[in-house]
């Protein structure tokens, strides 16, 4: 099974922008649940999403509608998909985007461990320093857990490891299945329409409602999900995942909680440690380890 080629140069510039766009996005998802419940936001930004989607394959000449057998594996594809996003919304009703964010992304520890025991990716010694310097390099960029964090806070950390886990499953699924000899664009219809559909036969369920119009502030972020984060950005991760090393990429994402630190700070206000710079160079130690030739 081809397990994908190291991490080039475009890979890694591609990388650097996805980071910072997901840094981000925890922010983004605090700020729209002011107005938009879970389960809405989550329907409205898949929906907001598919657009950008078919006006990517327009433009590259693909053919959403084509019958090639991927159809069971883009409706578990996109049931993944759907629940992650669950349990990562629900978990930033409970605590907080700096702390969801590093939670969020043990999902690189998840793929390493998923791509040795399914894709055959073998990881040197060295390559799991790296991952432990890199996480290593997250804690010391939130700090020390604060021991008078409540038990709900603590369920929504367990709620997003929850989510980590399925966006790793998702991941390796993609990397395993039909969908690695598809375009990106037929894979993120996939992942979109199914999980809108979960999230909007859900939200009745589980009592959500609009109470009230919502602001310009919760749109915009809304708006930055659904068209940057979904319609942009992931098609591009969908892309790399199938033609990279699954379990390298996902290192790399290590970067994430550095970026989303920093967005806490500048638009949250979130305060910066003196450690963050010691963490900075953690996780590029790590992920130099990670990405070096065997």
């Amino acid at each position: 099974m081809n397990t994908g080629r190291p991490l080039d140069a475009a890979a890694v510039a591609a990388m650097l922008i996805l980071c910072a766009s997901w840094g981000l996005n925890q922010v983004a998802i605090k700020f729209a649940l002011v107005d938009f419940p879970p389960l809405i936001q989550g329907a409205l930004r898949s929906a907001g999403a598919l657009p950008v989607v078919f006006v990517a394959a327009h433009l590259r000449g693909v053919r959403l509608g084509a019958r090639d057998g991927t159809l069971m594996a883009g409706l578990t594809a996109g049931t993944l998909f759907g629940f992650e996003f669950i349990f990562i919304y629900y978990a930033l009703t409970l605590t907080t985007a700096s702390r969801g964010v590093v939670f969020v992304y043990t999902a690189p520890v998840f793929v390493g461990l998923g791509a040795r025991l399914f894709l055959g990716e073998w990881f040197s010694v060295a390559q799991w320093s790296g991952l432990a310097l890199s996480f290593l390099g997250m804690l010391v960029a939130i700090g020390v857990p604060d021991p008078t964090v409540g038990a709900s806070t603590l369920l929504g950390d367990a709620l997003m490891i929850v989510g980590a886990a399925l966006w790793a499953a998702t991941t390796l699924f993609l990397k395993a299945s039909s969908l690695a000899h598809v375009p990106t664009e037929k894979t993120s219809l996939y992942q979109y329409a199914v999980s809108g559909i979960i999230f909007a036969a859900g939200a009745p369920l589980a009592g959500e409602a609009m109470t009230h119009w919502p602001r310009p502030v919760a749109v915009s972020w809304l708006a930055y999900q659904s068209i940057w984060v979904l319609g942009v950005t992931f098609t591009i991760w969908f892309g790399l995942v199938v033609s990279y090393s699954a379990s390298r990429l996902s290192a790399f994402s290590y970067l994430t909680p550095l970026f989303g630190v920093a967005a806490g700070h500048y638009i949250l206000g979130d305060p910066l440690t003196p450690t963050f710079a010691v963490a900075v160079a953690l996780v590029i130690a790590g992920l130099v380890l990670v990405n070096r030739p065997r």
